[in-house]
């Protein structure tokens, strides 16, 4: 089991340590359950959905890299295909507050990147910031995905965002966790193809400047990222923060890196390369290689 989750399980009911050992003991448990898996632990422990999913909070909070704020935030996302999938907040020493990814952020781009086409709900430990609940509603299940929250009774996002603006204000048809395919060549070795599949994969409808980020590993995990954009713009995901996430809740650290490649445009309208080498620095890593998408 990664250290990281001892604590908190060992606070859980003995029934549903029983039922995750056999995941948990993963040292690379991918901090997802399929919906087998799912099924599997409502069956032995008796809880309901909602309950189950407060119950695994602790262990989605235990992912979280908060050096700045010391504030441990912990969600999990569930698909539509039955999978669930944690999420926890990540800062960046040396950056900028910019670049730091919510929990619900954290949570909703694992799913997308795991394949998740639309999610039903999302159970977090603290009340969602405007920020995440601005995120949110880019994603194709809209204002109708279901906020939990602990002692609270579940309620759709439409009321937690009232007099919402976002994609749909806009006649975006492309959804954030649609299905998309920019159609960019794939060339180069396979690090540099893994960065032009994520940009291709892109949620970039307001820039119109895909791009994608994959991180070679010491193992040989290559370990992808696609960009996200937002109606409101600053809750945007730049490409390398949804790969650090990956990677980083996939049980991965920051030291196993060994090449970083970002695929982006020639002339794209927004520029990624300089925020992602600075970010790469700041964790101790060297510049990232450029592809160009052609």
């Amino acid at each position: 089991m990664h250290p990281r989750f001892h604590a908190a399980f060992a606070q859980l009911d003995s029934r549903l340590q029983a039922a995750l050992a056999p995941a948990l003991n993963d040292p690379h448990f991918p901090a997802m359950f399929s919906a087998g898996q799912v099924a599997g632990l409502l069956a032995a422990t008796g809880l309901d959905e909602n309950a189950l999913s407060f119950a695994l909070l602790p262990l989605a909070a235990a992912c979280a890299r908060a050096e700045l704020s010391q504030f441990n935030v912990g969600a999990i996302a569930r698909g539509a295909s039955g999978s669930w999938y944690f999420g926890a907040n990540m800062e960046f020493v040396g950056t900028t507050m910019q670049q730091t990814v919510h929990a619900e952020q954290s949570a909703i781009s694992h799913a997308w990147l795991r394949g998740e086409r639309t999610l039903r709900a999302i159970t977090v430990n603290y009340t969602p910031c405007g920020h995440c609940r601005q995120f949110m509603n880019e994603l194709n299940s809209g204002l109708d995905l279901q906020i939990n929250l602990p002692g609270r009774a579940p309620a759709a996002l439409r009321e937690y965002l009232p007099d919402a603006f976002g994609p749909r204000d806009l006649e975006i048809k492309n959804l954030l966790m649609d299905d998309v395919n920019h159609g960019y060549v794939q060339h180069g070795d396979a690090l540099s193809r893994a960065a032009i599949a994520a940009a291709n994969r892109s949620h970039a409808p307001y820039s119109a400047a895909p791009s994608g980020v994959a991180l070679l590993l010491d193992n040989g995990v290559i370990v992808s990222g696609s960009y996200a954009e937002n109606a409101a713009f600053n809750p945007t995901l730049p490409p390398l923060q949804v790969a650090l996430n990956l990677l980083n809740l996939s049980g991965y650290d920051y030291a196993q890196i060994r090449r970083a490649a970002l695929a982006e445009r020639a002339d794209p309208r927004l520029i990624q390369w300089d925020a992602t080498a600075a970010t790469l620095n700041a964790i101790g890593c060297g510049a990232p290689e450029r592809v160009l998408l052609a």
